[in-house]
């Protein structure tokens, strides 16, 4: 049970205090069984005091003390995070990476030792515990790590498992970046209100919430959006003249290129992170010798 479990999390940034924050909010950890560490002590403090959890700005000791372990750092540290913390890193602690565009691969080649890993790709949206999240888990995760993870990101947004660890690069592309796009297609669809004589407060209201409820929709009733989309376009009407406008602009074709470009791009990084984090690994087994 997540609730029994002492859980460090690494990092409180943006993301990091988003965690913190739905998994106190929901009651899913006791405040008492959450380490929070960070190199700014004012950062702390301030987490400390609004959740009442512990926190520390020794990683190790952290890591140490506890049974799940989430790291919630910046993808340029992350090699050293785990450097610092690796000779507590063991089988009997569940490990976590929610560093964006850090694959697996390149955890596995830092640290080099059998442990039971998760990677997660939440997105911006549980700052408003909406995150869209994906879990993968490594070869030695086991059914119960996977539902323990996907408990506590549960806190923040909703969750699905990815059992192909190469899809996250997907995941990335689609939802991770996907907020960008519809912050995009929000100003767009302000802008266009404003221009046909919407006050710019009106029309940005309208066009978020549009969005929200259009979403809501598709979430709740499960139907295909085709369907729902249909029960919009009245004959001759308004919705199916501004479809064809967007069709023949090439919105759907342009999506889906943006889609498959942002994931073609996750990729391309994370070579490049697997290469440096293989390297970083090396430098340090030399220095240990």
């Amino acid at each position: 049970m997540l609730r029994d479990k002492k859980i460090c999390i690494i990092g409180t940034g943006n993301m990091g205090e988003a965690l913190i924050g739905g998994l106190i909010g929901s009651a899913s950890s006791k405040p008492e069984n959450v380490i929070c560490t960070d190199v700014r002590e004012a950062k702390l403090k301030d987490i400390q005091d609004t959740y009442g959890v512990q926190t520390t700005a020794n990683n190790l000791k952290a890591v140490a003390d506890s049974d799940i372990v989430i790291y919630a750092v910046k993808p340029q540290i992350m090699a050293a995070v785990l450097n610092e913390t690796a000779k507590k890193l063991d089988m009997s602690k569940l490990i976590i990476s929610i560093a964006a565009g850090v694959p697996m691969e390149a955890i596995e080649s830092c640290l080099n030792k059998k442990l039971r890993l998760i990677r997660v790709m939440p997105n911006i949206a549980a700052a408003v515990k909406e995150a869209a999240t994906a879990v993968a888990a490594g070869k030695h995760a086991s059914e119960e790590d996977i539902k323990l993870a996907m408990t506590i990101f549960n806190s923040i947004g909703k969750t699905v498992f990815i059992p192909e660890n190469y899809l996250m690069d997907a995941i990335t592309g689609l939802s991770g970046s996907g907020p960008a796009y519809i912050f995009l297609i929000v100003e767009a669809m302000a802008d266009a209100g404003v221009k046909v004589g919407l006050s710019r407060q009106e029309a940005l209201f309208l066009s978020a919430q549009t969005v929200l409820g259009a979403a809501k929709m598709l979430m709740e009733t499960n139907e295909h959006p085709g369907q729902l989309r249909d029960r919009v376009t009245s004959p001759g009407g308004t919705a199916i003249a501004g479809l064809a406008t967007l069709e023949s602009g090439g919105l759907r074709t342009t999506l889906i290129n943006a889609i498959e470009v942002a994931t073609n791009r996750s990729k391309e990084l994370g070579q490049v992170l697997i290469k440096n984090f293989s390297n970083n690994s090396s430098a340090d087994k030399a220095i240990d010798k």
